[in-house]
């Protein structure tokens, strides 16, 4: 069979549409991670308080994670190359506003905004990606258009920081209005998909009490001794299933967290996000202070976990779905392994290359979240499940920053930061040993998961011939 056969080139429209989510995934990534350096310049010069400052990406992050379950639906109903148009529009937009803004409180509405646009943007390109491509052949589209995205997820802090420094903390909104303009360019020229089976109604209860769980549940998880916030999560997380089991035409329909490959994906991926916005913040945190190399030098010695990240999307596209969860948890193992080396290991070098595995196996999991999922459920709700998978992976790295104050360290004038272990003797690497005991939990929930499902389909093969055998006799 000549290769041609194998693996058809994608037509003119599911490139551009490839190129929009490539782009648009770009700014979304960039713009979450790329300011983080540069708040403590913002906050003296926007005058602004200690305690108001890491709204700045708290108010992002809440917005995207919290609003992505809404706009997957509505790219279902409404079409995906719309939303996504719509998203890059909103997004570009507010990133002028927030380039412009003249005061901290403006900036933070600006950057609220900007998330809703990323929470339209990202559910949709993955969505309209899928429905353009070839049945099977959508995942490598998918994977090549994240890498790009991984790339500027790494990069994103040591891009801001340098903007920062050189030019203006502004120059980062600035860089992505032109991106935001090429990716709406790129949508428009994509072919328009829906859901052709769905009801032209929306689920208004579902997404007010969707959105308000998760906006309570990231306020819980950010001052745990606050009760009411987790009273109000479980409240509302439970108007929201009741809303959905009711609805003629739910936001999310309950049946996709039956789907066991998705749920596994899904959850295994949210955590691996977690595990890279640790790594992220903790290895350039550890190279300047335990081995006191400067911000530019750990910024470029950094750029090889970022490949390594970057080429994890492409390497998720080209697992088969049934594979899809096994190679989760090998990943998942492998990055236990690696993050525990990166933790208590010695020297720059063993650092280095102990991030780069990590990374290397964090962007497979991290990719495999989004492109296997997709393959597993039905393509006419592919803008629903992208939205809960991305919502999933959103809100996880809103919560580490959160928790952790990761990223936000010089926000309030400590030399040492917020991260865990960074105030210790014990210097920043032990931080890593959190997201590595996750990663191996996970990986062996799922191999015993896997493990449990393999016996059951070899008891009913028994018990099948052993009928057929009675039957015969």
């Amino acid at each position: 069979m000549p290769p041609s056969a194998q693996r058809p080139r994608l037509g003119r429209p599911a490139r551009w549409a490839q190129a929009a989510l490539a782009t648009g995934a770009c700014c979304v990534q960039l713009d979450a991670f790329a300011l983080n350096p540069a708040l403590p310049v913002v906050r003296d010069e926007l005058h602004g308080s200690a305690a108001a400052t890491p709204w700045i990406v708290s108010g992002y992050l809440l917005a995207a994670g919290s609003l992505m379950p809404v706009a997957g639906r509505l790219g279902d109903l409404h079409g995906r190359r719309r939303m996504l148009t719509l998203g890059t529009a909103l997004f570009g937009v507010a990133a002028v506003l927030c380039a412009l803004a003249p005061s901290l409180p403006l900036l933070v509405a600006a950057r609220v905004l900007q998330g809703a646009g990323g929470a339209l943007l990202m559910p949709a390109g993955l969505a309209l990606l899928t429905h353009a491509c070839p049945p099977r052949h959508g995942q490598r589209a998918t994977g090549r258009a994240l890498g790009l995205a991984g790339l500027a997820t790494v990069c994103g802090p040591f891009i801001g920081g340098v903007l920062a420094r050189s030019v203006s903390w502004r120059a980062v909104f600035w860089l992505t209005v032109p991106l935001a303009l090429a990716a709406a360019l790129c949508a428009r020229r994509a072919t328009e998909s829906r859901d052709p089976q769905a009801r032209q109604r929306f689920d208004t209860a579902g997404a007010a009490a969707a959105t308000g769980a998760l906006v309570c549940l990231v306020r819980w998880l950010e001052h745990p001794a606050t009760w009411g916030w987790a009273m109000g999560a479980a409240a509302l997380g439970a108007l929201f299933v009741r809303a959905e089991r009711r609805s003629p035409a739910p936001l999310v329909n309950l049946v996709l967290f039956r789907n066991r490959p998705y749920v596994a994906l899904t959850a295994g991926g949210a955590l691996a996000n977690s595990a890279t916005v640790a790594l992220l913040y903790v290895v350039p945190w550890a190279l300047q202070r335990d081995e006191g190399w400067s911000v530019r030098d750990a910024g470029v010695a950094f750029l090889a976990p970022a490949v390594a990240l970057a080429v994890g999307g492409p390497a998720a596209g080209r697992v088969r779905p049934a594979a899809a969860v096994p190679v989760m948890a090998g990943c998942l193992a492998l990055a236990a392994a690696a993050l525990g080396w990166a933790a208590y290991g010695t020297g720059a070098l063993a650092l280095l290359m102990a991030s780069t595995g990590a990374a290397g196996a964090l962007g497979v999991a991290g990719g495999l979240a989004l492109t296997g999922t997709q393959a597993v459920v039905r393509r006419e709700r592919a803008g629903e499940a992208s939205g809960v998978t991305k919502a999933a992976l959103t809100a996880t790295a809103g919560i580490w920053l959160a928790v952790t104050g990761a990223g936000t360290s010089g926000v309030t004038g400590a030399g040492t930061g917020s991260i865990p272990g960074a105030g210790t003797g014990s210097g920043a690497r032990p931080a890593l040993s959190l997201p590595a005991a996750a990663c191996l939990a996970v990986a062996t929930v799922l191999v015993l998961t896997l493990l449990i499902s393999w016996v059951r389909k070899r008891l009913r093969r028994r018990a099948g011939r052993g009928r057929v055998v009675h039957r015969s006799g």
